[in-house]
């Protein structure tokens, strides 16, 4: 979420001058033109428009598509004020001003190509089930501003109406972490989806909401963890979490697997959470219990990712999650006093930056010398080489907060259990594209569980991933796919 200092850059679109109504489409020698013989002309025009190309197994790939985006020329058009008669009709006629502009603008944008890099037999043959990568990538016209897009999806996507019941559970240090399970729960499962929000996140996030939602209507039981001390979560000790600790994650994935111990569990993060996730993967390595997982907006590169927090607008993203830890902290602060060390307190309480934050807090709470150590020591793009579970890792080539040069291209493509998939939109969490789009579910939705549905149907008993594994030197796969926790890990409340 970001402060709403943001909003007034959507206000900019409000003072936009734009051709209303009808008599606004452009003329030809003298005769206007109806929108729909507009776009008639404009499609047909584009008949032979050339097919996408995609980065696919190191090759590039050609793809058919129809135009995303129909071209008219047009001459340059004024609002002009409505008399007083018209006032009632003045909202009606804004709408039908915002479409026709939506279509003007979404006439100059060009098609971009999605980056899919991956490589393996395996990865070939998820691929072909992938057909959302077939079709073409349509950024919303007024919205591919990297900052419009995160701060409209922010602010204006839909809430889905979901009802929780939350499970608290007990880690081994005394900690606390929430489980939020969607009602009603699914009596016999297909498979069990973890889902890990970003900073200061939680179930009550509209990204996390849309895939929950999507996920049980296609019979997939959900779980939304949410950290220590976020979505109202109870905070037990004086410790919160941070980018490189997964001891929270490992419990919950042991527990989830001993909740269904018939049914393969996988994970989804979204930006720390993904960095979390992947760190955890790489970590537990041949031993991960999960079947496959999904990273999304992963800033991947913590050192690279706090650089680019500090420039320009960036800032705004800066304060407003230094914000949301400030409130975190604000709430537990009790747990704190007189704590002693080499905390600062007083910094944290003060915190305008998530680097004040860190500097304050999180760095002393996991042994960390100073701030640059831990952002070095926490990214997962140091993890990638050591993942042995299928991942599919989207990200945007737009987005401000997980920055394009922090992407581990080298090591995804060198790992064959490694997918990426880079869209050359998408904003920070906003990826407004696709049938619901610019209100409803992102883009990666229906691409998130298309993969996901694959590694199910396929299992990680595919002889395409067992001689993945083989060739990566790991040999000892017998029981990977059906391994499951045997005893209850911690305790409930």
């Amino acid at each position: 979420m970001v402060s709403a200092q943001a909003s007034p850059l959507l206000g900019a679109f409000q003072h936009t001058r734009v051709p209303l109504g009808s008599s606004a489409l452009p003329s030809r020698g003298g005769r206007r033109l109806s929108s729909r013989r507009a776009i008639v002309e404009a499609q047909s025009k584009l008949k032979k428009s050339s097919g996408r190309k995609f980065l696919f197994l190191g090759h590039m790939k050609e793809f058919r598509s129809s135009p995303g985006f129909i071209q008219v020329k047009r001459r340059p058009g004024v609002v002009t004020a409505p008399s007083a008669s018209n006032w009632d009709a003045l909202p009606a006629v804004a709408a039908a001003g915002l479409s026709v502009l939506a279509i003007l603008v979404g006439a100059q944008l060009r098609e971009k190509a999605l980056e899919v890099l991956g490589g393996g037999a395996f990865n070939a043959f998820i691929l072909s089930k992938l057909t959302e990568l077939e079709k073409p990538y349509k950024p919303y016209p007024l919205l591919t501003n990297r900052h419009v897009e995160t701060i409209f999806a922010a602010f204006f996507r839909s809430l889905p109406s979901l009802t929780y019941r939350r499970e608290c559970l007990r880690m081994a240090d005394g900690g606390t972490v929430a489980l939020d399970w969607p009602q009603p729960e699914i009596q016999d499962p297909k498979a069990v989806l973890i889902l890990l929000p970003g900073l200061t996140g939680g179930s009550d996030d509209t990204y996390v909401q849309h895939l929950t939602r999507r996920a049980s209507k296609q019979g997939w039981q959900v779980v939304v963890f949410n950290s220590r001390g976020c979505a109202d979560s109870p905070v037990t000790t004086p410790q919160f979490y941070s980018a490189s600790f997964t001891e929270d994650l490992r419990q919950v994935v042991k527990h989830t697997a001993f909740l269904f111990p018939s049914k393969r569990v996988y994970a989804a993060g979204w930006s720390l959470g993904a960095n979390i996730l992947v760190r955890y993967l790489g970590q537990e390595a041949e031993r991960c219990p999960l079947s496959g997982a999904v990273s999304l907006c992963n800033p991947f590169d913590l050192v690279v990712a706090d650089e680019d927090f500090h420039i320009g607008f960036n800032n705004v993203y800066d304060k407003s999650l230094a914000n949301g830890l400030r409130k975190i902290f604000a709430k537990h602060a009790h747990l704190f006093e007189d704590i002693g060390g080499d905390y600062n307190i007083h910094l944290v309480a003060n915190a305008t930056t998530v680097r004040d934050f860190d500097d304050g807090l999180t760095k002393v709470s996991f042994g960390y010398k100073t701030v640059d150590e831990y952002y070095f020591a926490s990214s997962s793009s140091r993890s990638i080489k050591d993942v042995k579970v299928p991942l599919l890792c989207i990200q945007a080539l737009t987005d401000p907060i997980a920055p394009e040069r922090g992407i581990p291209r080298a090591d995804i493509e060198a790992n064959p259990n490694c997918l990426l998939v880079v869209t050359p939109y998408g904003g920070h969490l906003g990826w407004i594209s696709g049938d619901e789009a610019p209100f409803g579910c992102p883009w990666t939705d229906p691409l998130i569980m298309q993969y996901l549905d694959a590694l199910e149907e396929v299992g990680l008993d595919h002889p395409d991933f067992r001689k993945a594994q083989e060739q990566d030197g790991d040999v000892e796969l017998a029981g990977f796919s059906s391994r499951r926790a045997t005893e209850k890990p911690g305790l409930m409340e």
